[in-house]
């Protein structure tokens, strides 16, 4: 209620009232339940908004609204309004006011949910209806939205009951065919005829889960694959070769391209670079390959690797094909035009001269330490072997 404008007399004294109460002269201002008021709250606080305003002075509109206590409902209604249930028997003659269609006397024709009749109750007076069960229901705004509002929870033990029925009719299937086929282990019939412990499989399944798989680490609470760059019983790549001069380690990619020792032989060394893996397996392959589509795509064919591999795959290797066979009709017209077709099947110099123009370098042990060895080639003497070939080093050094 909104309140009329106070004249300059007005508004003089409700301030000397307003200024006694606060000095405690005057009496304190009491509200409708009889509270006394405290003179020096705010006029923002004492002031009720326009919804909730009734004209007198309270303190009401801070307080939370009042709300249910306890519930409305008691456990004989299964705490849950009476829906859809009828009270006491039928009637046996239509009254006067009820449906027209049913005979209920709990709402009209226009509102009744029964199949329509040919001919209502109203003139044949058979098939009456029992009147519903109307209750008035008070629901706040939490309880009109809750989903679970009236649910009997006894509900859910015939879904269990149904689940059991089927699990047994399962276990009784698997143990017939285990009389038919005969089991071949204690371990098979027993997983047959349900009797294996499924809890210990149920934990090794859960702990299986939850280990880590090499080189990630999983967080549960977050959801998230941690990925780490090298597994932990590993040796770092910074601590296989100490020397400040050997291969460079980027500390911020955890990364070290080359091999940290180059002098040591390939067989025997776990980590020989990351650069190692690009050179090595199917990746120099698959970065030809791109090579390829890329070019093919520059020259105006719809070929891209990652949306079609296949396809990329298929013209690559017709490529290869077309290559080769252009490469020896080539080499083939080259040799008919000028010949020296003999000097392509000689041997090679090294079998020609003895001797070779490849540099390689020794230390004072025998290692290489620059270029690569010569094969050995093979023999069947035993002097050949690395035995003598260890004793004819040994008597140089003697020498």
């Amino acid at each position: 209620m909104q309140q009329s404008r106070l004249t300059k007399e007005e508004y003089r004294r409700a301030k000397d009232l307003d200024a006694a109460r606060k000095a405690g002269t005057a009496p304190a201002e009491v509200d409708d339940e009889g509270n006394e008021i405290n003179p020096h709250t705010p006029q923002f606080m004492l002031k009720a908004p326009w919804y909730v305003d009734n004209g007198k002075v309270s303190l009401k509109h801070q307080k939370a609204p009042e709300r249910h206590r306890g519930s409305k409902f008691t456990p004989e209604d299964n705490f849950w309004y009476a829906r859809g249930k009828r009270a006491g028997p039928a009637a046996t003659k239509y009254r006067k006011g009820a449906c027209e269609n049913c005979g209920a006397m709990t709402h009209k024709t226009r509102d009744c949910v029964e199949r329509p009749r040919k001919k209502g109750a109203r003139w044949t007076g058979e098939g009456i209806r029992a009147d519903e069960i109307i209750q008035e229901v008070d629901l706040d705004w939490d309880e009109k939205r809750d989903r679970w509002n009236g649910y009997d929870p006894r509900e859910h033990d015939k879904v269990i009951e149904e689940y059991n029925q089927i699990e047994e009719a399962r276990r009784k299937a698997k143990a017939s065919e285990l009389d038919k086929q005969g089991p071949t282990t204690t371990s098979e019939a027993k997983k047959i005829a349900g009797l294996s412990d499924d809890e210990d499989e149920d934990d090794d399944d859960k702990y299986a889960d939850a280990a880590d798989m090499p080189g990630q680490h999983v967080n549960q609470k977050t959801r998230t694959t941690i990925r780490n760059l090298r597994i932990r019983e590993d040796t770092a790549k910074y601590l296989i070769n100490l020397d400040t001069d050997s291969a460079f380690y980027d500390p911020k990619t955890r990364s070290m391209r080359d091999n940290p020792q180059p002098n040591d032989i390939p067989d025997g060394v776990d980590f020989q670079g990351d650069n190692f893996v690009r050179y090595s397996g199917d990746a120099p392959q698959m970065a030809k390959v791109q090579m390829f589509a890329w070019q093919a795509s520059e020259r105006g064919n719809e070929v891209h690797l990652q949306a079609n591999p296949t396809q990329v795959a298929i013209l690559h290797k017709e490529y290869e094909s077309k290559k080769d066979e252009v490469r020896e009709t080539t080499q083939k017209s080259i040799l008919e035009k000028y010949g020296g077709e003999e000097y392509l099947e000689a041997p090679p110099k090294e079998l020609l001269l003895a001797q070779t123009e490849n540099y390689v370098e020794y230390s004072r042990t025998g290692r290489v330490i620059k270029g690569q060895e010569r094969a050995k080639a093979k023999s069947k003497y035993e002097e050949d072997g690395a035995a003598g070939i260890e004793a004819q080093k040994a008597s140089q050094l003697l020498k």
